[in-house]
């Protein structure tokens, strides 16, 4: 697994496997994100099945599928509300952890910097900034 912590709150990681969901437990995660469409790739796990293993090792599960490079202000808001109001610490995740740190950087730019967010996401890997017009707009909000 390649977990990628973000803040306190939320990490990312790519794609997870039903066998790695022991072991996020373990480590203290409280929520899972799911931002992957089911069947996106051949081969890739079922989310039913990451969600029954989730809920079997008493972790909240949140499916919210979306399209790879294209993601909708309601997206942004679905987001927004479910992650602060989800049991942390929250592992979101994806096919490589750039959705869900899109996701979070778009929702994020309602409360902090454009400058911090992209620090962040830096420091976890991913390099967003060429998503600072966007999250301009989003301060507004």
């Amino acid at each position: 697994m390649d977990i990628r912590p973000i803040d306190d709150h939320i990490a990312v990681a790519p794609q997870i496997r039903v066998e790695d969901i022991p072991e996020l437990a373990r480590l203290g995660f409280k929520t899972l994100v799911a931002n992957r469409p089911d069947a996106e790739e051949p081969g890739q796990p079922a989310m039913a099945d990451i969600e029954t293993a989730a809920r079997e090792h008493g972790l909240t599960f949140v499916y919210q599928p979306v399209e790879s490079g294209n993601i909708l202000d309601s997206d942004v808001d679905h987001f927004d509300e479910m992650i602060r109001e989800a049991d942390a610490p929250v592992l979101a995740f994806c096919r490589s952890g750039t959705r869900c740190t899109v996701l979070w950087a778009l929702s994020t730019a309602r409360r902090e910097s454009v400058e911090d967010i992209v620090g962040k996401a830096r420091n976890a890997g991913y390099d967003i900034s060429g998503l600072a017009p966007r999250m301009s707009q989003q301060s507004g909000k």
